[in-house]
């Protein structure tokens, strides 16, 4: 994997709307201070340092105890003249790709309400923002109605990773249906665009690759992922029912392999998987030969698709991903180098090299998934800015300052 170049901003300023936000700002916001007390000692574990705003949080080894601090101050938004400002919904908003969302729509200075109920998502996510006078956190399933006056709505709100979906299958489908028709009867009423996050997996196993917007899919219906992916197929028919029907003005974002800080580290995704094995000392597992292939994509990259596809123009599906492809094996050693870099850096190497083995590989795990990403590059002018290995290392040193809190 080639060197690539420091990136210093996210965000563009397209279609009328500017998203463009400082890294480093965004990056205190997930990576914040962090100390250990052990007796008298106490000791910063993230290399970030005190700032006069944001959250910190105090680990007492000898009482397991984690003390939370919000500082007084907010981190600085942008002001924005009322005409401007937008109050815009975001369901699915204390979760992984979420509050990434939350934390950029936030320093853009628009309003934010945050619709979670906790299933996935977790309060720490945004907590940062709670008393911000821009601000509103909701404790609310989809399934049922909600009513408020917006803009705008983006429809997160689902469990995304395996073990998760298939935990409670019923409630998955109910949250796909049932969730994407209130939210869809919410923006019919007060006139909001709608965007709803969909999924690669709509395409399920696929026979074309990579594969593109108009191919129509090859998922299993009654298989153990058809919760997730016939949800969000059905999901998608339903957008469109009220965009012809009623005029809602609707935008959908299939989106492919994304991560980043704030995963759940246990949720069973590849890359979260690997990494925390990695930093371990554990033995990385690749599910059979490792040669079948996955693309990653950053979350950064994936909120700035996602914030251009609103206020863009574009009805049609758009597949949002990263088209650098790589088999398993490839990337777990390339996790292995990265982590091996950071523990150095860090001063606490391992004394020895972590193994790679293989393990027996999982019904319907697609064996090639790759987006064709021609239209978000044409209509949006999109493309990934992160490079694989950038985000990798952001996310080992997020993982390794959790570790040290003893919050994983």
């Amino acid at each position: 994997m080639a060197k690539v170049d420091k990136i210093t901003h996210v965000g563009t300023n397209r279609f009328g709307f500017d998203s463009t936000v400082d890294i480093d700002v965004l990056r205190s916001l997930y990576l914040a201070p962090a100390y250990i007390k052990q007796g008298e000692q106490t000791k910063e574990v993230t290399g970030t340092g005190h700032k006069d705003y944001g959250s910190e949080s105090t680990y007492d080894k000898d009482t397991n105890s984690i003390q939370y601090t919000t500082v007084a101050k907010f981190p600085p938004v942008k002001l924005l003249p009322n005409a401007e400002r937008k109050r815009i919904l975001v369901t699915g908003g204390a979760g992984f790709v979420g509050s990434h969302l939350v934390d950029r729509l936030m320093l853009l200075g628009h309003e934010v309400t945050v619709l979670d109920n906790f299933f996935t998502g977790s309060r720490t996510t945004v907590s940062h923002w709670v008393g911000h006078p821009n601000f509103e956190m909701v404790r609310h399933d989809v399934v049922e109605p909600f009513l408020i006056e917006v803009d705008q709505i983006y429809h997160l709100a689902c469990p995304a990773s395996p073990p998760h979906y298939q935990y409670n299958a019923v409630k998955t489908i109910k949250t796909s249906f049932m969730g994407t028709l209130n939210m869809l009867g919410l923006a019919k009423r007060t006139k909001a665009r709608f965007l709803i996050t969909s999924t690669s997996e709509v395409y399920g196993d696929p026979e074309e690759h990579p594969q593109r917007e108009d191919y129509w899919g090859h998922v299993n219906c009654i298989g153990p992922r058809a919760c997730y992916d016939e949800g969000k197929r059905v999901a998608e028919t339903l957008t469109y029912g009220y965009a012809r029907q009623d005029g809602v003005d609707v935008r959908v974002a299939r989106i492919f392999n994304t991560f980043g800080p704030r995963m759940n580290p246990y949720d069973g995704r590849v890359v979260s998987n690997f990494i925390i094995q990695a930093l371990k000392g554990e033995d990385m597992t690749v599910y059979g030969d490792g040669s079948q292939t996955r693309s990653f994509q950053y979350v950064h990259d994936l909120i700035d698709g996602l914030i251009l596809l609103m206020n863009g123009d574009e009805t049609r599906p758009v597949n949002i991903g990263n088209g650098d492809e790589f088999t398993i094996l490839e990337f777990a050693e390339a996790v292995r180098d990265i982590v091996e870099k950071v523990q150095k850096e860090q001063g606490n190497p391992l004394a020895k090299r972590v193994n790679i083995i293989h393990k027996e590989i999982p019904t319907d795990d697609p064996q090639r998934r790759r987006p064709d990403t021609s239209r978000a590059k044409e209509v949006l002018q999109w493309q990934p800015q992160w490079h694989v290995r950038q985000g990798v290392e952001e996310m080992v040193r997020y993982y390794s300052a959790k570790m040290a809190e003893g919050a994983i």
